[in-house]
């Protein structure tokens, strides 16, 4: 067991990229770089924008989301634990810092796999572990780095 604590310490970070095109007002179009992923529009809410897509703060609520439930399934599953159906909800919350800027103070996650009764008493390892092994949300609770170059073009 040391010995795979040791080979993940001297292993060096995955990276990736995506890229934002600008289109219109404050839309842009997500490329994420992914053999098979589609394009993703986003944009702005009014007033500010046309809503043509997901803003940031329900883009980040989804990514949460799909991380917890993600990592709950994985370990469901090698529970040997049938998922028939799998409802989630996100509820965020803007808050205003106190320099009156609005920041997403709190999300709420609801998840609801739907199992057999017979093995809800099987799923105890897997919540007491599913979150720590989300690398979203736990990358968010305790903080993620953000280096920002603004490198104006002519």
């Amino acid at each position: 067991m040391a010995a795979v604590a040791e080979k993940r310490e001297a292993e060096e970070p995955s990276t990736f990229a995506l890229s934002l095109s600008f289109k219109d007002g404050y839309e842009f179009a997500v490329d994420f770089q992914h053999t098979g992923v589609a394009e993703l529009v986003v944009d702005e809410h009014p007033p500010i924008g046309a809503g043509r897509g997901p803003n940031p703060a329900r883009m980040l609520a989804a990514a949460v989301g799909h991380c917890l439930a993600s990592s709950l399934l994985f370990c469901v599953r090698k529970a040997r634990i049938d998922v028939r159906d799998f409802p989630v909800r996100v509820e965020g919350t803007m808050v205003r810092n106190e320099r009156g800027r609005l920041r997403v103070g709190e999300l709420k996650v609801q998840l609801a796999p739907e199992i057999r009764v017979e093995d809800r008493g099987r799923l105890g390892r897997c919540l007491e572990i599913f979150e720590d092994f989300c690398v979203l949300t736990q990358s968010v609770r305790h903080g993620v780095k953000v280096e920002v170059d603004v490198a104006p073009q002519p």
